[in-house]
């Protein structure tokens, strides 16, 4: 008999990796805020509870998928939350991206409580979610990985156990996201010069794809978004503005000084004062179109 999932926050990421559990014919049982998303994640087989208590209180393995750390705190260690309702026993998975250090202290609460949790931030946006094609960067004990290598085999496609320390993959995750701050702005930034110069995008992307200026972000951001003039968030513009929040918190900490990416929280906060917070991350040729006063391509 499988065990019986939970999966906490049906957002963007997390709805399209629960119905792939259910299409892999596991009992999934879910709980997120927003009515819209229940509605969608019952439409496909799934079982809508109340909260997340009640989540915690009946499933043997819980899973989340949660915008910001300081939710990811309140479901985990709430008098309410996880931690309190778990069965011991429980294995706890948080894909969310949050500071190393709430991994590191869900891992070792977790553990006092008889409980199992692995940090298992992932990478590839809305489209690896739905197609299971999901980068999966896992730190926690060995045997805690073995169980869910199933799960993750489902939900995703490159699965990396990165060590047992819980927070190992979510540091990875932010150096992975510090980069797509770089590309993200790189790219606008090339585009809109390049309009500027009567250049059509079109032929910028078609040369600049087959030369060293070529990246995933590149084809992402231009192919996916700009070219259909579709902002609709695959990842927000404040998602990476958090990301690259907790990239700066981790560099601090360490004592490196980052020369670009100091400066990249700034620019997305800016990008997002300018309306774009809640549009796809790619949003930033926008911003910037909109700053030289360009005309649409």
């Amino acid at each position: 008999m499988k065990k019986k999932l939970g999966f906490i926050g049906l957002g963007n990421m997390g709805l399209p990796m629960a119905i792939n559990l259910l299409r892999a014919d596991y009992q999934v049982y879910g709980f997120d805020t927003n009515a819209e998303a229940m509605e969608q994640f019952a439409a496909a087989g799934g079982f809508g509870l109340e909260t997340a208590m009640d989540i915690a209180k009946q499933c043997d393995v819980i899973m989340t998928s949660l915008p910001t750390p300081q939710v990811v705190e309140l479901v985990y260690r709430s008098e309410q939350g996880i931690l309190q309702h778990a069965k011991k026993g429980c294995l706890l998975i948080d894909f969310s991206t949050v500071n190393p250090e709430l991994n590191d202290t869900l891992h070792t609460e977790a553990i006092a409580l008889g409980l199992r949790y692995l940090g298992a931030p992932v990478s590839g946006g809305v489209i690896g979610a739905i197609n299971a094609t999901l980068t999966i960067m896992v730190g926690g004990g060995t045997d805690d990985y073995i169980s869910a290598s199933e799960i993750f085999r489902i939900v995703g496609k490159n699965i990396y156990h990165l060590g047992t320390s819980s927070s190992i993959g979510t540091r990875i995750k932010l150096l992975n996201n510090l980069m797509i701050g770089f590309y993200t702005e790189a790219v606008a930034e090339t585009i809109v010069l390049g309009e500027k110069m009567g250049i059509q995008a079109d032929t910028l992307y078609e040369v600049l794809n087959n030369s060293y200026g070529q990246s995933r972000i590149y084809e992402r951001n231009y192919l996916e978004y700009m070219k259909n003039d579709n902002y609709e968030p695959g990842f927000s513009t404040n998602l990476l503005l958090k990301d690259l929040k907790l990239a700066k918190e981790m560099a601090d900490e360490a004592g490196v000084s980052l020369r670009i990416g100091e400066k990249l929280v700034d620019l997305y906060s800016k990008i997002a004062q300018q309306g774009y917070g809640e549009k796809d991350m790619s949003a930033a040729y926008l911003s910037l179109k909109e700053k030289c006063k360009l005309e649409q391509f």
